[in-house]
């Protein structure tokens, strides 16, 4: 690596180097923080404090499905399950699925702790 150094009053101040050796240490950086990422969701995976969800899931959200109804499905519930851990009628759930009611935040919540998702996954 070519590095200059500066100086003041006789302690290092400055460090300069060529704009392209800059480049690679700063995709070096961004790398080890890419590992230290995936190491840190590896490690949560283990700990069943995070959960990697399946590629089915996602593309279904993606393409607009009803939140509700993805995720109920993929957490193997009928919606009568789901509405008596819930607390709420399995009207409502098919109502909420269908889009014909939204759901108040209480309803939301419930639905959202029976299936372990944030609230903010059904909207």
């Amino acid at each position: 690596m070519n590095v200059q150094v500066i100086e003041r009053n006789g302690s290092p101040e400055w460090a300069v180097l060529p704009y392209a050796e800059y480049e690679r240490l700063i995709s070096l950086l961004e790398s080890m923080q890419d590992v230290a990422e995936v190491t840190r969701v590896h490690a949560a995976l283990e700990r069943g404090e995070e959960e990697a969800i399946p590629d089915e899931v996602v593309e279904r959200l993606l393409a607009g499905e009803s939140p509700l109804r993805v995720w109920r499905e993929y957490r193997g519930l009928s919606q009568i399950a789901l509405a008596e851990s819930a607390q709420v009628t399995q009207g409502m759930v098919t109502m909420i699925e269908t889009g014909k009611r939204k759901g108040q935040a209480m309803t939301l919540k419930r639905l959202a702790e029976v299936l372990r998702i944030d609230v903010d996954d059904l909207l």
